[in-house]
């Protein structure tokens, strides 16, 4: 889409502005940019495969603390606009997605479950425990305008409680809609997926007079149960999906900007038993899941600010319910979850020089989970946060970058028995970037992060929990790595250490404590060429709680046994051809460092997809696109799914060989 290819930047952007016109001129870039208005404009969704635009647009792509972060790049974003999660993050080895369908998927970084990084989306907190089968965080891909996962040390600003590092989602704005001088505009786009017969539509529209602004988006997404690769419908697959966005703001002459926006997500179908496994043992019946997800988020700024005052200030409030039926035992009527949280950030930018940042705030939050049923009156976990944080960014010379700060956290937690506890602690990090020559670049970050109590799994709370003994947990991350460019080509890697020590482990029966441990290491690599480009990466980990290799069962919530993931795209745009073309390997090796207690090791498996995109040029802003995806027709899980490493558990399959017809169409 050509509104989401012409980024605009604003002169606090200036050098990131740079950057970004460096890599564009590494990948014969130019020509392209300087288009007229009226050409094609296709070839700049080539070049957008690179994330160093991403990152470029990030004020501070260039800190130190940035340097393990991986950007999510624009052409990957706008691809998994009619898709998933899992699209979002298919070209980045290292953040694998299980569950494949939107209900039940989840996010591992590093091997460690995103339910211990901080998650935000445009700077409101979001939910971090809910029914252990199914996801705490589903995002729709079509609202998203960038995606930011820092992996292990994080900077102290990302939040509270981000024990192995933070994912940073923002929503579309307008400006990503509208020219500039533009009043009105938006998209429509249409999908459909021959596989389960599913039928995608959304639209965008977008209106500015003056400085107000208005943006809403809907999405409609629905179909039948797919087939798995090899034959084998998955019961229960079915796409029944609703999103909707809307946000208003106001922006001065001065910059000062106020925007409130909501959103809201519904997926209401029948469901296997457990959402995120096809089958256990004896078959179980499907069983309706009703989810539905809200998020709030109200936000000042001042754009552009220079000098020590560069304010912003979030308030929101985001929320997941799901009730589902239990067929097995109908006195229990609908088993109802609910987990909501209200945060709030305030913090001020110190801009000391060009070159020198601090960052000070203070965030809070109170979360509450709650189970119920016919039986059951509310059982409920909560937990309050109080932080003060700062994080100093600067560049003492042009090759040496560093970041470091702290927070201190006051935590106030209770139990399902009425127990409360106070928990407190301080957290500590720092990175540090070096650039040895013009080509190589060393880097490395380290962390200590307070992690306080864990609201546990709201289906399984007990009501007659023994809360005694119980203790904060604590993080503890260390990552070293290297990037190295020269002319076109760019490599780069890490190796990396994140422990969790005295987390809850999920049990009924009673409260439990133990630790976990991800290490590994993570490779990639980018290549471009005029009207092309190419990413790749391997990402290795092992995870090992409470000092034992682990099993997908006992790092449950945790992190998930992984070891070799690849993941590589590549298109490429012919000279003075309105077309683009190009492809995807999504593959993990043979795995059998897994616990005692599992049946089998993890099998290998390589998934293929090719596409192309068609621009008329007859039509300017119509994108029209055919992909086949698991194009050999591959019977596999994705890596991160639950259960695929013990031989009574069938884990829900990936779709097979599906012809994909899509269309966009800018107005």
């Amino acid at each position: 889409m050509a509104a989401t290819l012409l980024p605009t930047f604003s002169p606090r952007r200036a050098r990131q502005a740079l950057l970004c016109g460096v890599a564009a001129s590494a990948l014969g870039a130019v020509p392209a940019l300087a288009q007229m208005p009226d050409e094609p404009v296709q070839f700049l969704g080539t070049i957008l495969l690179d994330p160093a635009y991403t990152r470029a647009r990030d004020p501070d792509g260039t800190a130190a603390d940035r340097g393990n972060s991986h950007y999510v790049a624009d052409a990957e974003l706008d691809r998994a606009r009619m898709g998933d999660l899992r699209d979002v993050f298919a070209g980045i080895a290292s953040v694998s997605v299980g569950g494949a369908i939107p209900l039940a998927q989840k996010i591992f970084v590093n091997g460690i479950d995103m339910l211990n990084l901080a998650v935000t989306l445009d700077g409101v907190s979001q939910n971090n425990r809910l029914f252990h089968h199914i996801s705490a965080n589903a995002f729709d891909p079509g609202l998203l305008r960038s995606v930011r996962v820092d992996a292990g040390a994080a900077p102290a600003d990302a939040g509270p409680h981000a024990m192995a590092g933070a994912v940073v989602m923002e929503t579309v704005d307008v400006e990503d809609l509208l020219d500039p001088g533009q009043a009105f505009g938006g998209n429509v786009r249409l999908s459909f997926g021959s596989n389960g017969q599913t039928f995608g539509r959304s639209a965008t529209a977008a209106g500015r007079v003056g400085g107000f602004e208005w943006l809403a988006y809907s999405r409609r997404v629905t179909g039948e149960d797919y087939e798995a690769g090899g034959g084998g419908v998955v019961e229960g697959s079915a796409a029944d999906l609703t999103t909707r966005l809307l946000k208003l703001a106001y922006e001065g002459d001065e910059g000062h900007r106020l925007e409130f926006s909501v959103q809201d997500m519904t997926d209401d179908a029948l469901r296997p038993y457990r959402a995120n496994i096809t089958s256990v043992g004896r078959p179980f019946p499907l069983r309706r899941h009703d989810t539905h997800r809200t998020s709030y988020a109200l936000s000042y700024e001042q754009r552009d600010a220079t000098g020590l005052w560069d304010p912003h200030i979030v308030l929101g409030r985001s929320e997941v319910e799901v009730g589902v039926d239990q067929p097995l035992d109908p006195a229990l009527g609908v088993s109802r979850g609910v987990t909501s949280t209200l945060s709030a950030t305030v913090e001020n930018r110190f801009h000391l020089s060009p070159d020198a940042t601090i960052t000070a705030g203070v965030d809070f939050y109170d979360r509450q989970s709650a189970y119920s049923d016919l039986t059951t009156t509310a059982i409920t976990e909560s937990a309050r946060n109080w932080g003060l944080f700062t994080q100093a960014r600067i560049e003492p010379t042009e090759a040496l970058s560093l970041s470091f700060g702290g927070r201190y956290d006051r935590q106030a937690f209770t139990g399902t028995t009425g127990w409360r506890e106070n928990f407190a602690g301080f957290s500590g990090n720092a990175s540090i970037s070096y650039r040895v020559t013009d080509a190589l670049r060393l880097r490395g970050g380290i962390s200590s992060v307070f992690g306080g109590m864990t609201i546990e799994d709201n289906f399984i709370f007990n009501p007659g929990w023994d809360y005694t003994g119980l203790r904060a947990a604590r993080a503890e991350n260390l990552t070293l790595g290297f990037d190295w460019e020269q002319g076109n080509l760019r490599l780069d890697g890490e190796v990396f250490v994140t422990r969790l020590n005295d987390v809850r482990l999920s049990s009924y029966a009673a409260n439990a404590m133990g630790d976990a441990e991800s290490r590994g290491f993570n490779l990639g690599l980018g290549y471009g060429w005029n009207n092309g480009y190419l990413r790749a990466s391997y990402a290795w980990s092992q995870v090992r709680v409470n000092g034992a290799l682990s099993d997908s069962y006992s790092a449950l919530d945790l992190g998930a046994p992984l070891g070799g993931v690849v993941a590589l795209e590549v298109q490429h745009s012919p000279e003075g051809s309105n077309f683009t073309f190009g492809g995807s390997i999504q593959a993990a090796l043979a795995y059998d460092d897994v616990a005692s207690g599992s049946d089998q090791g993890l099998p290998g498996y390589g998934v293929v997809n090719v596409f192309a995109e068609y621009h008329p040029p007859s039509m300017r802003g119509l994108t029209l696109r055919a992909e086949v995806n698991n194009l050999f027709d591959r019977q596999y899980a994705d890596r991160a799914t639950y259960g695929a490493d013990f031989a009574s558990v069938t884990p829900i399959y990936e779709p097979g060989r599906s012809v994909q017809l899509s269309a966009a169409m800018r107005f």
